[in-house]
């Protein structure tokens, strides 16, 4: 297993850390959690292009390890009464529908679009979201609210690039 890998890897392990963390009065450290995850993120994607290690468990593995992390912290956040249930249920069918529609193409044979910049964007508008809303500062629940629109804006691009980039081949 090379160190990108790994890197995902590590991520699965984080989420039952970060739960744990949340729901025993730790927000801030779950937060640093959270954040370590989006480093590691971050760090394997790099490494993967820099290195040539790229690989198809790694194509795989690393958009499931940020969605499985992003439902925990939707869980958390919804159960911890942080966030309204309309954004949580938004945000989880468009987490779900992305996992489930890219293994469902994935075992058809088809390719898949690499994150490009409204998937970066998003991410963070997600990540400064759950910053405000974990450190209790205003306007994290509206940043929320910003994040869940441009997500949908944003699967809307990967769906038009998903099928130019399936018919052309």
């Amino acid at each position: 297993m090379n160190v990108p890998n790994m890197l995902t890897m590590s991520r699965f392990v984080m989420i039952p850390l970060f739960l744990a963390l949340y729901f025993n009065d730790h927000s801030v450290t779950a937060l640093l959690v959270v954040l370590l995850a989006g480093l590691t993120d971050l760090l394997d994607g790099y490494i993967a292009r820099r290195s040539g290690q790229i690989t198809t468990t790694g194509i795989m593995l690393d958009p499931l390890a940020d969605k499985l992390m992003m439902l925990s912290v939707i869980a958390a956040l919804l159960v911890g009464g942080e966030i309204p249930w309309a954004a949580a249920i938004l945000m989880a069918i468009r987490e779900v529908g992305m996992i489930a529609s890219s293994a469902f193409f994935h075992f058809r044979g088809m390719k898949t679009v690499p994150a490009n910049v409204f998937g970066k964007v998003t991410t963070a508008v997600y990540y400064l979201a759950i910053m405000l809303l974990f450190l209790d500062q205003p306007g994290g629940v509206a940043v929320l609210w910003c994040a869940v629109v441009l997500s949908f804006l944003t699967t809307g691009v990967y769906l038009m690039k998903f099928r130019n980039l399936n018919q052309a081949s």
